[in-house]
């Protein structure tokens, strides 16, 4: 789940395989493959960001089940 804020500046959290599309006009909506519409106060920039770290954690955790805390940067090797 990524956590998003809404208009009101109350924050939600959404599933964002259930995401269809996102659009920045000049708010940006995300448009849920049920046809449900959410507008938040994230730019559409900040909301993949947000999916693509919530999918990395996916994947560490599948490799690493200990990975319990999502990442936050590039990690040093």
């Amino acid at each position: 789940m990524i956590v998003l804020t809404r208009l009101n500046d109350s924050h939600f959290a959404i599933n964002p395989d259930l995401i269809e599309r996102i659009h920045a006009n000049p708010d940006t909506t995300l448009v849920m493959v049920d046809g449900a519409n959410f507008i938040v106060t994230e730019s559409m920039e900040d909301v993949i960001e947000k999916i693509a770290r919530y999918r990395a954690h996916v994947i560490a955790l599948a490799y690493d089940p200990s990975a319990g805390d999502l990442p936050r940067g590039p990690r040093k090797i």
